[in-house]
């Protein structure tokens, strides 16, 4: 899952990033409204932490544009406006949910599993291919009875291989939902990732039992027993 921070404050913004980072998310901010209007515009985001006093365009704004252009996008908005006119307000203009600052970490991160659960993608709290199973809300990964352990990374690309299974996925997708702005394109880093992913399912690229390559397409998840 991608995620866009749009804050000013720099300091919240970066920590912010690195808590939702540990928790396997990638993470990209925005300093202004006009940034993340314009990040917003050039990703796919599954969701976006919205501040509301942003320099060069309000907040209000942004979310306004944004739910326009980006119908299916999740807007958490994140301010310390409290008045319930301004709750009111945000949420008419399109945000699914309002946060007040100060807040705690733990519930900003309830407050997002918790939209996420409304996104018709991510409803399923366990999802399942073969004989793999993925909790979604405790981060487990189980083949069979087997217990697998997966890195941050290889954990959100078997999550979205999944969410999409017997689709073909592109590199290009997987770097939109699974990396931030700072993944170089052509480092390789997702073959290098799809490859340790296959290993520890005890997968192969030549005889495939769950992850197909689909030569200049990209990858495809299929069930152990289709094979």
């Amino acid at each position: 899952m991608r995620i866009l921070i749009v804050e000013d404050e720099l300091d919240l913004a970066q920590a912010l990033a690195r808590g939702l980072r540990r928790k396997g998310f990638a993470v990209d901010i925005a300093a202004d409204g006009e940034e993340g209007w314009e990040l917003g515009e050039i990703h796919e985001y599954d969701l976006a932490i919205l501040d509301l006093n942003l320099p060069k365009l309000d907040g209000l704004q942004v979310c306004q544009r944004l739910r326009a252009s980006k119908p299916a996008l999740l807007i958490l908005m994140l301010t310390a406006r409290s008045r319930l006119e301004d709750k009111v307000t945000g949420l008419d203009l399109g945000a699914d949910d309002y946060l007040v600052k100060p807040f705690h970490f733990e519930e900003l991160e309830a407050r997002i599993r918790a939209l996420l659960r409304r996104d018709l993608k991510a409803r399923e709290p366990i999802l399942s291919a073969g004989d793999l199973r993925l909790d979604t809300v405790s981060r487990i990964v189980w083949q069979g009875k087997r217990r697998l352990d997966l890195t941050v990374k290889e954990f959100a690309i078997l999550e979205y291989l999944m969410r999409h299974r017997g689709e073909v996925v592109s590199q290009e997708t997987l770097i939109e939902h699974v990396w931030d702005e700072e993944v170089n394109f052509f480092s390789g880093s997702i073959r290098v990732h799809i490859h340790s992913l296959r290993r520890k399912l005890g997968d192969s690229a030549d005889h495939p039992r769950y992850i197909e390559t689909m030569t200049g397409l990209g990858y495809r998840l299929i069930g152990a027993e289709e094979h």
